[in-house]
């Protein structure tokens, strides 16, 4: 997800499917479209790592679209990044 304006301060459960901010855009994923598809590890597989990050950037804007890919998006990122954080969930699936 990119092109947050400034002031937004959370995202709303669901954003995915239709809250988004307005003018923040969603790349293609790996399941080869825009949008979050949770966290799906495979039953007794063990704990899984998601990590979520946060970036501030020195433009208002990057120049991406839902079509892109998340490499496109890093690669615009990697151009524009003053400063970032990042947290990490584990999820776990016993089944």
């Amino acid at each position: 997800m990119a092109n947050i304006p400034a002031d937004v301060t959370e995202l709303v459960e669901g954003a995915s499917s239709g809250g988004l901010p307005a003018g923040a855009v969603e790349g293609r994923t790996d399941f080869g479209e825009p949008g979050f598809g949770g966290a799906a590890p495979p039953p007794g597989h063990g704990p899984h790592r998601y990590i979520f990050t946060v970036f501030a950037v020195d433009t208002e804007r990057l120049d991406v679209t839902p079509e892109n890919s998340g490499a496109v998006f890093g690669f615009n990122l990697h151009f524009h990044t003053l400063a970032k954080a990042s947290i990490m969930a584990t999820f776990e699936n016993r089944g």
